[in-house]
């Protein structure tokens, strides 16, 4: 079930972030002017907030010791806000894994309530 879940994630990743989109485009720019598909293909694309967002719920899904289906991930302008129910240690990690994220400018985690762990 795990795998099935992040391969629909990695899969929503790849056409969240336009790889599609943006390879289709330099083909045709190729054909068009070669000097202009070089120029597109050596620009850094900026990463989109939904990129961003299916990337950290991708890695928190994928970690252990994270309870990513309990952890709600929005991001606006490269800022992450991350909120659900936690303990301290999950919450830590959560936000590293954010941090870590091609894109993000700043973590916001006043969202993660602190639970008690369960035994």
């Amino acid at each position: 079930m795990k795998t099935t879940v992040i391969a629909a994630a990695a899969l929503s990743l790849a056409f969240a972030s336009g790889a599609y989109a943006q390879s289709a485009g330099t083909r045709a720019d190729a054909a068009q002017d070669p000097a202009t598909a070089t120029a597109n293909a050596d620009s850094k694309q900026p990463v989109s907030d939904t990129w961003i967002t299916t990337k950290v719920k991708t890695e928190l899904m994928a970690t252990s010791g994270v309870p990513g289906t309990d952890i709600k991930v929005e991001t606006v302008n490269g800022v992450v806000k991350l909120s659900g129910s936690v303990d301290k240690t999950q919450a830590d990690k959560a936000a590293s894994i954010a941090r870590n994220i091609d894109g993000v400018k700043k973590v916001d985690t006043s969202g993660l309530m602190a639970s008690h762990s369960r035994k």
